[in-house]
């Protein structure tokens, strides 16, 4: 992964929201900022411009000036506590941006001959606030835009867009998904409830709000509560999984591990399928 810092724009009137705090609106049981901040965990610097708020993980707090300058003046804020050859921009707004997306910004960001990447949607309209500047010309033109009017509140993106040499990046029907009304709000809360995805999504929210980071098989974890609640009773399903889950965390120190997951939910299995076979035996 290419070293980079982030900078999440945060702050804005919410108009549209009726002045709601909009990065702490919750999508998914999460608060908007917490999502889009799940998406670029490897930043060197991760600065957030806007109100000071909790948050899932530290990050630099930043203000425009003045406040509510507009998404120009936010970055030229952000930027002054960036280093990193390349600084990804972000709204606070999406519930669905992934690390593969940032991935592939910052892919595209190190071809030869371009000062940076956005993210282009599905009706090919670009969005710079879904984006990789490379740092040296991002900074120059701030300061020359800044210049040339006197200061960067009230000034549109495009002035800033429009002087870089940009390649586009097609991102995927939901990356760039924002919500700036309570529809887009309603829409993307029931998205996230849709059969094919429920679960991952319940699942990263779990581990967030236990400070969990480890990647394990979901798939074993179900068909061993699948197996335990047809083998033994139902109620063994959520008790079976708990202590695979302890019996892992012993086996390995604190935190536990992938590979002693998938050993104890492996053994616990093959007790559940025994206690299963002898239904009827005599």
């Amino acid at each position: 992964m290419t070293a980079y810092d982030a900078i999440v724009l945060a702050g804005g009137a919410a108009k549209r929201l009726g002045g709601a705090d909009k990065p702490a609106v919750r999508v998914g049981g999460r608060p908007l900022l917490d999502r889009v901040l799940a998406a670029c965990p490897d930043a060197g610097t991760t600065v957030v411009v806007g109100d000071r708020r909790p948050t899932a993980r530290a990050v630099t707090w930043a203000r425009e000036v003045p406040a509510g300058g507009g998404p120009l003046a936010a970055l030229g804020a952000g930027v002054r506590h960036t280093s990193a050859e390349r600084v990804l921009v972000l709204s606070a707004d999406l519930p669905f941006l992934g690390a593969d997306t940032v991935a592939a910004l910052l892919a595209a960001s190190a071809r030869e001959g371009v000062e940076g990447a956005l993210c282009s949607d599905e009706d090919g309209r670009d969005q710079p606030l879904v984006a990789v500047y490379r740092g040296e010309p991002l900074r120059r033109e701030l300061a020359c835009l800044a210049a040339e009017h006197g200061g960067l509140a009230g000034l549109p993106l495009r002035l800033l867009t429009r002087e870089l040499t940009l390649c586009r990046v097609a991102a995927g029907p939901l990356a760039s998904f924002d919500c700036d009304t309570w529809e887009d709000i309603a829409s993307a809360r029931a998205r996230i409830r849709e059969h094919g995805t429920v679960l991952d999504e319940w699942i990263t929210a779990v581990k967030e709000e236990l400070g969990i980071d480890l990647d394990v098989d979901t798939g074993l974890l179900l068909d061993l509560a699948r197996d335990a609640a047809h083998g033994v009773a139902r109620p063994a399903a959520p008790l079976t999984t708990f202590l695979v889950g302890y019996a892992a965390a012993k086996a390995s120190g604190e935190g536990g591990g992938p590979e002693a997951v998938a050993e104890a939910a492996r053994r616990a299995t093959a007790l559940a399928l025994r206690w299963a076979d002898e239904n009827g035996t005599p």
